[in-house]
């Protein structure tokens, strides 16, 4: 499997993707834009819409971006390491780096390993991994949310579809593992939104979070 990679390339994406996925956007974002600790408002997620729930929306928009892009710049960075080397050891590289920065947003080293659920970061790494992939787990997102209005749950049938997706257009394998990987974790870290959606009692997009609040 790691055929051409060598051991500090392989350790350097491991590690240097968990160091970038562990960069905390929504605590830098509201503490640098004066709104306090997200940790300490609404459901206390590090997420874009836990930040949302600040009232600032430039503040959640940068979450987002910073989050997804993080996972990007990993995938990025071991892709432009491995352009001399195979294509599937590229894939390899590129697919642990990814997963890497996945693990470093849910858990973070900065913040005693209690991260968000990682959505932006699964499209963000996604789309850099394997873009048509990517963009058909983002569109599948969108589709579920017009159609039911729960985010969470458009985010749980992308996680769940994106690996089938890699097949079909025809990606490397490493980048569905990758892809399972990532939908896994964040399946076990939406615990508490499968629950309430089983119940029936899980808020729909602009509607009241008062009964309970979804960490995203």
């Amino acid at each position: 499997m790691f055929e051409g990679l060598s051991p500090t390339l392989v350790a350097l994406a491991v590690v240097g993707g968990y160091l970038l996925g562990s960069i905390p956007f929504g605590v830098i974002a509201t503490r640098m834009g004066g709104t306090g600790d997200v940790r300490s408002i609404g459901s206390g997620n590090i997420g874009a819409t836990n930040v949302l729930r600040t009232g600032r929306k430039d503040l959640a928009a940068i979450t987002l971006l910073g989050d997804g892009g993080k996972g990007a710049l990993a995938v990025f960075l071991a892709w432009l390491a491995t352009r001399d080397h195979t294509l599937p050891a590229q894939a390899v590289l590129t697919s642990l780096a990814g997963s890497a920065a996945f693990l470093g947003h849910l858990f973070p080293v900065w913040l005693g390993f209690k991260g968000g659920k990682g959505v932006a970061t699964f499209f963000g790494t996604l789309i850099a991994a394997a873009w048509p992939v990517g963009l058909a787990a983002g569109a599948t997102w969108i589709v579920m949310a017009f159609l039911f209005r729960i985010s969470s749950l458009a985010a749980l049938v992308a996680l769940a579809v994106a690996p089938l997706y890699v097949f079909a257009f025809g990606r490397p394998t490493p980048i569905a593992v990758m892809a399972l990987f990532m939908g896994v974790l964040s399946y076990i870290r939406h615990a508490e939104n499968i629950r309430r959606l089983l119940k029936g009692q899980e808020p729909r997009i602009g509607g009241s979070k008062a009964a309970a609040e979804p960490k995203a």
